[in-house]
């Protein structure tokens, strides 16, 4: 009983160390969108130009998601999440400093860049450290933290920005996230072998396998080549074209269309980011409760998910009212669907290779990625006359799409095999 009791605190303190990474990850995402109006107004940026610099950051982080899956592979998360923490933040705090369209611009890059095993991270320390029943509602506990934490953040970050200017917001955001990794590093540890009961037991690879699957490229072409990989794919992408909507556009959406100052946009911006916390809880522990009563993946894993997406086409409902309150309450009902579906990553380690769930999850969000890369650039030229009603209508067209993917392509939830690989023969077996 207290051996259980003494796994159940490691897994929870993992599970926080996760959870507040992720805040301050997507915290260094989000802090240009709070940033946008003034900076724009103060380096006379056109709509198209901050275009660019909100797709900056993708530009790298879907390029690098599958090398930063294979490095995650391999080198040990300890040492590889401290490192990865300190670069994106100073970049961050770089944000500060310049002036440039290219400066920014390459300091997006650069926090794209180092971001970008993060996510391929945090989805291999819950396969290791939770069994397969219980990773739902971890998966959902460390996504919240790009809700709640930018629920809570928004309005802070505007107040940050309202006292110190927009410069003195990056400075904040890389200072944070300094030390941040320090404490990571600190409290951090590999999972021991022992350490869930058999008969619970998650992956744990070895590490000669670890370096075998990094270096074996024929796992990057399998890996595109299954249906049920692209349906997630595909779901990931159009899930993102709603996310990355209200992590760049948005707060510039609610000051210059929508004709709100800028303290009054971070806190009605914080409302949608509420909603979504709640969504990706909701579904991933009813997920998981599903699960163990005993009914299909299907069910439990898909229908929150196919939910969610639908729910992220209402977001098209905010081109027919007026008021402050019903944009909030169409915006919000997006994003909770968003919340709902954002399980999606759980889809990784329940239908890829054991042996590739680093390589599959880097794909899944270099997909996912492309989304952060051609929806902030679509929107600013869509938004070119300030008229984000276009935008909005693609916005709930790619939800859709996403919805179909997992009805489609998905289809039944079972683990994909084990391939064989012949290196001499450029082939794959069985």
């Amino acid at each position: 009983m207290e051996r259980r009791i003494m796994k159940n605190t490691g897994k929870f303190k993992i599970l926080a160390l996760i959870f507040i990474s992720v805040v301050i990850n997507y915290m260094d995402r989000t802090n240009i969108s709070v940033a946008a109006s003034a900076m724009s107004q103060e380096l006379e940026l056109t709509s198209v130009e901050m275009g660019l610099i909100f797709s900056a950051f993708a530009w790298t982080y879907s390029i690098m998601q599958i090398p930063g899956g294979m490095v995650v592979d391999i080198i040990k998360i300890r040492f590889l999440y401290p490192f990865i923490l300190i670069a994106w933040s100073v970049a961050t705090l770089i944000q500060g400093l310049v002036s440039s369209l290219t400066a920014l611009i390459g300091c997006r890059m650069a926090i794209g860049l180092f971001e970008a095993p993060s996510y391929p991270a945090n989805n291999k320390i819950v396969t290791q450290w939770f069994a397969a029943q219980e990773r739902a509602g971890a998966i959902a506990v460390y996504t919240s933290g790009q809700f709640i934490g930018l629920a809570f953040l928004m309005p802070v970050l505007a107040l940050i920005q309202n006292a110190f200017g927009w410069r003195g917001l990056f400075i904040a955001s890389g200072l944070i996230g300094i030390v941040w990794a320090l404490v990571w590093y600190r409290f951090y540890r590999e999972p021991e072998s022992d350490h869930i009961d058999d008969v619970d037991q998650p992956l744990v690879i070895e590490p000669e396998t670890k370096v075998n699957n990094a270096a074996n490229w024929q796992k990057l072409k399998f890996a595109f080549s299954q249906k049920k990989l692209w349906g997630i794919y595909l779901g990931q992408f159009c899930l993102g074209g709603t996310m990355i909507f209200f992590l760049t556009w948005f707060p510039t959406y609610l000051a210059e269309y929508r004709g709100l100052g800028d303290l009054q946009t971070g806190f009605v911006a914080s409302v949608p980011f509420l909603a979504a916390f709640c969504g990706v809880l909701l579904s991933g522990f009813v997920s998981d409760y599903l699960v163990k009563k005993g009914y299909s993946n299907e069910f439990a894993r898909k229908m929150p998910i196919m939910l969610g997406l639908l729910l992220s086409s209402a977001i098209i409902g905010a081109n027919y009212v007026q008021s402050t309150l019903w944009v909030t309450v169409f915006l919000s009902l997006s994003f909770f669907g968003n919340g709902l579906a954002s399980i999606n990553w759980v889809f990784v380690s329940l239908i890829a290779p054991k042996s590739m769930v680093g390589l599959v999850g880097g794909c899944f969000n270099f997909i996912g990625g492309l989304a952060a890369v051609i929806v902030p650039l679509t929107i600013g030229y869509l938004a070119q006359d300030g008229d984000f009603q276009s935008a909005l209508v693609m916005i709930a067209a790619l939800a859709l799409v996403g919805l179909l993917s997992y009805v489609f392509l998905v289809g039944k939830v079972e683990p994909i095999d084990e391939p064989i690989f012949d290196v001499t023969a450029n082939g794959v077996q069985g």
